[in-house]
């Protein structure tokens, strides 16, 4: 049975407050956009310092800083600025869970949110990723792996793979998945399906965490070339790929996927998932606009959508994993026949 939604109480003050949230989102995307929290450090410095390290303006900087400092993300005293121990730990650089790429990612989704009025009536997307190409694909795919960093870790240690030898990750981006698992299970060897100018992102991380012996990376176009190595898999894992396709291609994926798969494999499917009357969870309902704005025909799927997926390809016993992952995310996975 599904949950009953939580009653709001609505009212001019909640509305207003609410129209307004983008002033701090705007906020937060300058401090990660002009580095600010990796130029602070561990140290306490003044306005003007911080202004002459990024050649900027004095009192700009003091606004901004003001603003952050208000937001709880830095302290001042006696007029010096300092990370909290938040801003240190995911907003400098410096750090090992840095996730201002994931951040900056949303900066760049910004413009397009702000026509959704046009997608909507249209049914088309309005978001253009020919400017800026290089940046956007670099804040997407290490925002891929911020949020991929957030997850793999604890998740390897969820997901019993241990009687596995040869794992897909397809459309695995950076290979953070690909690589925990296989830190995980000392008997896994994992290939990374992606596009050739992925290579570069996912080598870097493959060799990061010097699995290049046994995480390799395959070139490919998962949505027009059938897979090239059918049949050598026993677990194909599909993380936040089909939201970026329309149900049809979605559906072709999977196919692709499942072959794969020797039989008795198993598939896994990470997504942000909807109910089945697909009004909920919030975080999915919203994701599914956001593939409106930026694909042809991406969209959030509800479980009964992808187990229809799963079943015309002859996928059985089909269940729903009980983890759920940072913004609502969760999997499902089954057998093949």
């Amino acid at each position: 049975m599904a949950k009953a939604k939580e009653q709001f109480n609505w009212h001019p003050g909640t509305l207003l407050e609410m129209s307004g949230q983008y002033w701090q989102t705007c906020t937060l995307h300058a401090g990660v956009k002009l580095d600010l929290f990796t130029v602070i450090g561990d140290q306490s410095l003044t306005a003007k310092q911080i202004a002459t390290a990024l050649n900027g303006n004095p009192d700009g900087l003091s606004r901004l800083l003001n603003a952050l400092s208000a937001m709880q993300l830095l302290t001042k005293n006696d007029n010096l600025y300092a990370n909290t121990p938040a801003a240190a730990t995911f907003l400098s650089k410096d750090s090992s869970q840095y996730i201002g790429f994931m951040i900056m990612h949303h900066h760049h989704l910004m413009v397009s949110w702000q026509q959704m009025d046009q997608s909507v009536i249209s049914g088309q997307p309005v978001r253009d990723r020919s400017s800026g190409e290089a940046e956007w694909r670099e804040s997407f795919l290490m925002g891929m792996f911020n949020i991929g960093m957030a997850v793999a870790p604890g998740l390897s240690r969820e997901l019993d793979l241990s009687a596995c030898t040869r794992l897909l990750d397809m459309g695995g981006g950076p290979g953070t998945f690909a690589i925990h698992f296989c830190l995980a299970n000392p008997d896994l060897k994992a290939s990374v399906y992606d596009l050739a100018t992925t290579r570069p992102f996912a080598q870097k991380t493959i060799d990061r965490f010097q699995v290049s012996d046994r995480v390799e990376f395959i070139a490919g176009d998962y949505e027009e070339e059938p897979f090239p190595r059918p049949g050598e898999y026993d677990v194909a894992w599909l993380s936040h790929i089909l939201h970026g396709l329309d149900p049809d291609m979605a559906a072709e994926v999977v196919e692709k996927a499942v072959s794969a798969l020797k039989p008795g494999s198993q598939i896994f499917i990470h997504e942000f998932i909807l109910n089945n009357t697909m009004d909920g969870p919030l975080f999915p309902a919203l994701f599914s606009i956001n593939m409106l704005l930026g694909t042809h025909g991406g969209q959030s799927y509800s479980q009964a959508q992808l187990t229809e997926m799963l079943r015309a390809n002859g996928i059985t016993e089909i269940t729903r994993h009980p983890f759920e992952g940072p913004n609502q995310s969760g999997i499902l996975y089954g057998t093949k026949s």
